[in-house]
């Protein structure tokens, strides 16, 4: 999901708060990505962002670049690095289905876990200058339109994807205000963030992430705990999947679907539902103190749209792992869409938040 900028980059000016705009183009302000090189020959939604870096400079369709390319260039500020290049590589996410799922994932996201964030950063040496958090793999922007108005003081936002068609959308959209009314500002920073390069975090007071933890392996954790360990800062880190699901009512086929689903997770050395825990031991050994805490999607009839998608999605990889599936697939997916349809289909969908909090470094306490 998540460039090399401009050392100085310009703050984004955001849109109405928590609106996702209808057609993409660089807003007011914006300075995307300047390292337009590393083409993958894939592209985005359309083939290319019309107005926006996924078209070319006489307005053709332009290949979607899928991350920043190398980062050892002389006065370019530290990023991410890149994976190679895999056709195998899931498509990117569509932002429909991102603006889909805010609203459960803002409802989901542990609450509990806020307090102690906010008595480390209160805490932080030089907070006094704001605070600076990197937002990784941000898709549409929900962890800072979620999290922003919950924290005091000045903000700065970076955000970190490699797909300048979501970029846009998390930009403009991003909140203006924190919770006493200091300014938020955004830039955005074009780039798979799979694996951190050792000072891509210099300075930052906090990263957060949504969705993230269970599409990286066990290297690529480790390789974040290890850059957040560096830098000193505090990890939040939400809706990771833990492999359970409730469906209301039951059906003979849920476990199975359930079953096949994770195996189809930890496909290719991913970590799916065992991701918390290999982070959770992987900030452990480095230091900090870890938390946990379960942040379930609960669907009810008023989420029909999401719960529809999301088990097309839930039952067609559990297809693609175990092919042999698809004839008791088809039919329970066609029961389950017309339970969900009548409004007697619930369901729990289990995630976990992690808040990992390094060692005090400089005094802070």
């Amino acid at each position: 999901m998540s460039g090399l900028r401009e050392d100085e980059a310009a703050p984004v000016r955001s849109g109405p708060a928590g609106l996702i705009p209808a057609q993409p183009g660089r807003g007011e302000g914006e300075s995307m990505s300047t390292a337009d090189t590393g083409d993958t020959g894939r592209t985005g939604p359309g083939g290319g962002v019309p107005g926006g870096d996924g078209s070319a400079a006489d307005g053709s369709a332009a290949p979607v670049v899928a991350g920043a390319g190398p980062v050892a260039r002389p006065g370019e500020r530290a990023t991410v690095r890149l994976r190679d290049a895999d056709p195998q590589e899931p498509p990117r996410y569509a932002p429909e289905w991102l603006q889909l799922r805010e609203g459960a994932d803002a409802a989901a996201r542990a609450p509990e876990l806020l307090d102690p964030l906010r008595i480390r950063l209160a805490n932080l040496p030089g907070r006094a200058g704001g605070l600076v958090v990197h937002d990784l793999g941000c898709g549409t922007g929900s962890m800072g339109r979620w999290l922003a108005p919950r924290l005091d003081g000045a903000q700065h936002w970076i955000l970190h994807d490699r797909d300048p068609y979501l970029l846009h959308f998390a930009a403009v959209a991003s909140p203006r205000v924190a919770a006493d009314g200091s300014c938020v500002t955004v830039e955005t920073r074009r780039g798979d963030i799979a694996r951190l390069t050792p000072d891509a975090l210099a300075g930052a007071s906090l990263v957060t992430a949504s969705a993230l933890l269970d599409v990286l392996t066990r290297e690529e954790v480790e390789a974040l705990a290890d850059a957040c360990a560096g830098a000193g800062c505090p990890a939040l880190l939400t809706l990771s999947v833990a492999g359970r699901v409730e469906l209301t009512p039951q059906d003979p086929l849920d476990a199975e679907i359930t079953e096949a689903f994770n195996a189809h997770q930890r496909r290719a050395g991913l970590l799916g539902p065992d991701a918390v825990t290999v982070a959770r031991e992987a900030f452990a050994e480095r230091g900090a103190t870890v938390q946990v805490h379960a942040s379930p999607w609960r669907l009810a009839p008023a989420q029909a749209a999401l719960t529809e998608q999301w088990l097309r999605g839930w039952v067609g990889a559990a297809v693609e792992q175990r092919p042999e599936l698809r004839d008791r697939a088809e039919r329970y997916l066609r029961d389950r869409l017309a339970a969900c349809a009548a409004g007697t289909l619930r369901v729990t969908v289990h995630h976990t938040d992690l808040l990992a909090l390094p060692r005090p470094t400089n005094g802070a306490a």
